[in-house]
């Protein structure tokens, strides 16, 4: 009788393997890729950049970074993973390919980036619309979050300073479209501001606020179904009447910070007035309270048909009150355009904004956490990149997954769904990725792909 030693079996291990195709999984990305038409979106994008002769096509060479950075890269030399795999990415650059194209763009200026962000945003109309009643504006409107985000530079970048929190680096604003409760969402736009950027800088957020819209379908870039939502940073005159003007009318969901003027109408609220918050299932808040102040503070310098809606909380065991909060409770306040209403509603769609920060999250596990690149225009073009991979992470999801795995962050897919390997075996003129039964989600990844093949081809 053998004794086993140690807790786990002891294989051996050599090189030379064949027919075996690491990070398999990632053919679902492959073929979102392909079902959303966004190879030949971004190859046409990128036409002007193409070289005569060129072996490798400008589009393929952005795409494949991007499909890098969605599983899990960093760097434009991560990208030699999928080189390493030509059966399911096809042929992949080389490094200094990629960095050549990267520096073009780069050196293209807004060319470039508007090129990128057509294609994105055309492609973008055919994905919801793939998706039906699962996409973002099924319910005939959307609702976009901005938000800022500080990226840590740990070497000398151009553009990189000091920020607010006393950190050194970027700051970017960014720009999501909620995917509600049963998805996740999408970017649709990232500017890249240094780090040392205000936080409630009007023109940035009126700039990033312009790129999110131009990357809805065009019904949706104008009018009250479109809502646009931020933290106190974007409560300024500037942004809000540039929201509300006329031929734009969007619908707006802004926090507000408590001035003075606040405060002394927030003393001013009878105690009938304040009505119980709702938590996230529509169920009564325990202590918390909603009350609108409208009538109260002189609003005449702020755009025409703006509600203040305030929220006073008990705070939870160790939150520090601050001065602008009144009899030990934690005030906040938002504005918004939208008529009627309950304000518990109103204020529960408000604090979903919450939501953006897990986005941010998101967004820094993928390619966000760092700029590699040393330039501000090379950067600008990495944000790019980042951007569709985070698209490619919320699109595939959402036309190929179902129920709770709609919801899976990207680093559950990956560890879940795209480190999956499988066999590559050729048969009947075919070839076919076979990922064993033994692997927990292999049933998942079947059935994506399976959705994925029914539906109808571009073009």
């Amino acid at each position: 009788m053998k004794k086993r030693s140690g807790s786990y079996p002891r294989v051996r291990v050599e090189g030379g393997g064949r027919g075996v195709v690491s990070q398999a999984g990632a053919v679902l990305l492959v073929e979102t890729v392909r079902k959303s038409g966004l190879d030949t979106a971004i190859a046409a994008a990128l036409a002007p950049w193409r070289k005569p002769r060129a072996v490798h096509d400008p589009g393929k060479i952005l795409l494949d970074v991007a499909l890098a950075v969605a599983l899990g890269g960093d760097c434009l030399a991560d990208v030699g993973m999928l080189r390493a795999e030509p059966d399911v990415f096809g042929p992949v650059a080389s490094d200094p390919t990629v960095s050549r194209l990267v520096d073009a763009l780069a050196a293209a200026g807004p060319k470039a980036l508007t090129a990128i962000r057509s294609a994105r945003g055309e492609v973008r109309s055919r994905v919801w619309e793939l998706a039906g009643a699962d996409g973002p504006a099924a319910g005939g409107s959307v609702i976009v979050d901005i938000d800022g985000v500080l990226v840590l530079a740990h070497s000398e970048k151009q553009d990189a300073t000091a920020t607010w929190k006393k950190t050194f680096g970027h700051h970017p604003l960014v720009a999501f479209v909620d995917h509600g409760e049963a998805g996740s969402g999408e970017p649709v736009a990232a500017l890249l501001r240094p780090g040392n950027a205000g936080s409630n800088t009007a023109t940035d957020h009126i700039e990033t606020a312009r790129l999110a819209l131009a990357q809805l379908p065009r019904h949706l870039r104008r009018g009250r179904q479109t809502l646009i939502r931020t933290d106190s940073a974007g409560g300024t005159h500037a942004f809000l009447g540039w929201l509300s003007r006329r031929g734009r009318w969007l619908s707006y969901s802004v926090g507000m910070t408590i001035t003075d003027a606040i405060h002394q109408a927030v003393l001013k609220i009878p105690k009938k007035a304040w009505t119980p918050a709702c938590d996230a299932d529509g169920t009564e808040r325990p202590g918390a309270w909603v009350a609108e102040i409208t009538d109260i503070p002189d609003l005449s310098t702020w755009p025409k048909g703006m509600r203040l809606i305030v929220r006073k909380e008990r705070p939870h065991p160790g939150a520090q009150l601050r001065f602008t909060d009144l009899d030990g409770l934690r005030l906040t306040c938002f504005a918004t355009n939208t008529k009627g209403g309950q304000l518990a509603d109103l204020e529960l769609r408000h604090r979903r904004r919450a939501r953006c920060e897990d986005r941010i999250r998101n967004a820094r596990a993928t390619g966000l956490r760092n700029l590699p690149l040393h330039d501000t225009a090379q950067n600008r073009i990495w944000l790019e990149i980042v951007q569709i991979a985070l698209d490619l992470l919320a699109w595939m999801p959402m036309l190929a997954l179902i129920a709770q795995t709609r919801r899976w962050e990207p680093k559950r897919l990956r560890l879940r769904l795209f480190s999956a390997a499988a066999q590559l075996v050729t048969t009947g003129r075919r070839r076919w990725l076979r990922f064993t039964a033994r692997w927990p989600w292999t049933d998942v990844i079947t059935l994506a792909i399976q959705r994925l093949a029914a539906l109808p081809n571009p073009g």
